[in-house]
């Protein structure tokens, strides 16, 4: 976040000249959505699915809605979130999360909060929701303290950080290999991830900014997460601050197309000036593009005439409550321009759209890398489903809500249903924690029986399979009431415990 006295109130007129509606096309409602996806990739040519899909939504949704966004910090990720949800009755759909530590943490206590950070984004991903995370980064080697992320730093010992062998650039690695750990869960979870590195480099109030050698610190970090790291979940987003009388323009700081795929930019003080967008978006060159923070909530009516091909917003932390009335707040949300996450989960499950072919070939076609789900308003999983669905992979974590509109909170119960592929010809053991009831079976054998009220607790069950043989798998789940979740995993010789990935799973 730009330090305070860079962010001066500025006054922008509410209407813009008039000439400039016959330049833009309006939105339709968002209700009148499905968003037409469009065949995009990402710069990563071994992207996960999940990543090309949320990119290719993202570029179909330009031009037709703004997905709402609240940022949280690292200490508390949820707070701000949830405030918005108070406030206006619907939770954003991107959640913004922190993974810089810039309170004087200890190591460890920065670990448990990134640690956190991870349980909620997974949990978010979930329930429906789109992950963006933000890095403030110390500068390597120095304390977990915001002067060491603000800290000035001339051109000259800037380059030391980015040339190879130095102690500087040994320091920079080793900060970048610690927060891959966290990267990697949120990949091995098959979550997306909107990640924003080095934002604003186009003002000076980061040891990053305005370096006329900025794009060899993007390409150290996207090289060693891609390369070393295999960092397949991530989505490239380039952020510059909008290019005020503080910041530059765009263009010098820009690491190219080959290495972004979503570009944003940061507006503060209700500066939504049209040059910022206009700029942006001709840089953009048809990728989309999102306003990575804000304090004033932008005017959707507005930006639908002028402004149309945002995709996202994201309020900074208590700015939300700071900058915002409570009737702002509510009438944003409730715009039919904007989406909240009800929306997203109720009429474009991005999660749950058929996989489309991206300019990128995917590594695997996975359109029916799926199980379906049948959920139930009771725990005898009887009558008529009131809500049916493709779920990616059975990791859910409902806490005291429920999985859609059609269900309630407490008294429901889930079928899935479809075939499991292994890998390796050798002995599984399946893992099934859940709140309350549960059982599995796989190749029609019943391997996990616990249809019992209980909290917590995790059942196993064994069985030998075939290589690249499609089994039957079945999984039934009931919720009595307070708190509901639901994990499956597995284990093998060649396999470490983790939830059953998508690409095992096939569709019935």
């Amino acid at each position: 976040m730009t330090l305070n006295t860079y962010r001066k109130f500025r006054l922008y007129s509410a209407l813009l000249p008039l000439i400039m509606i016959m330049s833009f096309i309006p939105w339709g409602e968002v209700n009148s959505l499905p968003v037409t996806k469009m065949n995009v990739g990402p710069v990563n040519p071994s992207a996960s699915v999940e990543a090309q899909e949320l990119l290719s939504y993202l570029v179909g949704l330009s031009g037709k809605g703004i997905l709402s966004g609240q940022h949280d910090y690292l200490e508390r990720p949820d707070d701000y979130n949830a405030k918005l949800k108070d406030t206006s009755g619907q939770y954003a759909v991107l959640h913004g999360y922190e993974l810089g530590a810039i309170n004087n943490q200890s190591k460890k206590t920065a670990a448990l909060e990134r640690q956190a950070v991870v349980k909620s984004a997974i949990d978010w991903y979930n329930n429906g929701g789109i992950v963006a995370m933000t890095f403030h980064q110390n500068l390597p080697g120095t304390p977990a303290a915001w002067s060491n992320v603000s800290k000035g730093l001339s051109q000259e010992d800037f380059n030391a950080y980015v040339t190879p062998g130095t102690p500087q650039y040994k320091s920079l690695i080793a900060d970048l290999d610690q927060i891959a750990i966290y990267l990697k869960q949120l990949r091995d979870a098959g979550v997306p991830v909107i990640w924003r590195p080095y934002h604003e480099m186009n003002g000076g109030w980061f040891w990053w900014g305005k370096k006329s050698n900025f794009k060899a610190l993007w390409n150290i970090m996207y090289d060693r997460f891609v390369d070393t790291h295999k960092l397949n979940n991530l989505l490239w987003t380039w952020n510059p601050n909008a290019p005020n009388e503080w910041s530059d323009p765009y263009l010098p700081y820009y690491p190219g197309s080959d290495k972004v795929d979503i570009l944003g930019a940061d507006i503060y003080n209700n500066d939504y000036n049209q040059v910022y967008y206009d700029s942006l978006l001709e840089l953009a060159n048809g990728k989309p593009i999102g306003i990575g923070e804000s304090g004033e909530l932008p005017d959707p009516e507005m930006m639908a005439l002028y402004q149309s091909k945002w995709v996202y917003m994201m309020t900074w932390g208590k700015m939300l409550t700071e900058k915002n009335s409570t009737q702002k707040i509510k009438n944003f949300m409730s715009s039919t321009h904007t989406v909240s996450r009800d929306k997203l989960v109720s009429r474009l499950p991005v999660k749950n759209q058929p996989t489309v072919k991206p300019t990128n070939p995917p590594v695997k076609n996975t359109a029916h890398n799926s199980l379906s789900g049948d959920y139930f308003n009771n725990i005898e999983l009887a009558g008529k489903p009131a809500l049916s669905r493709k779920d990616n992979k059975i990791d859910f974590n409902w806490r005291g809500g429920s999985p859609g509109s059609a269900i309630e909170n407490d008294s429901f119960s889930v079928r899935w249903k479809g075939k499991i592929k292994p890998q390796f010809s050798e002995k599984y053991t399946f893992y099934a924690s859940s709140d309350d009831g549960v059982r599995v079976w796989v190749g029609n054998k019943l391997l996990i029986d616990s249809w019992n009220k209980q909290s917590g607790v995790t059942r196993q069950g064994s069985i030998t399979l075939n290589a690249g043989t499609l089994y039957n798998i079945k999984v039934e789940y009931f919720e009595n009431h307070g708190d509901a979740s639901i994990r499956l995993k597995w284990k093998s010789p060649h396999l470490k415990e983790a939830v059953i990935p998508q690409s095992a799973l096939f569709s019935p």
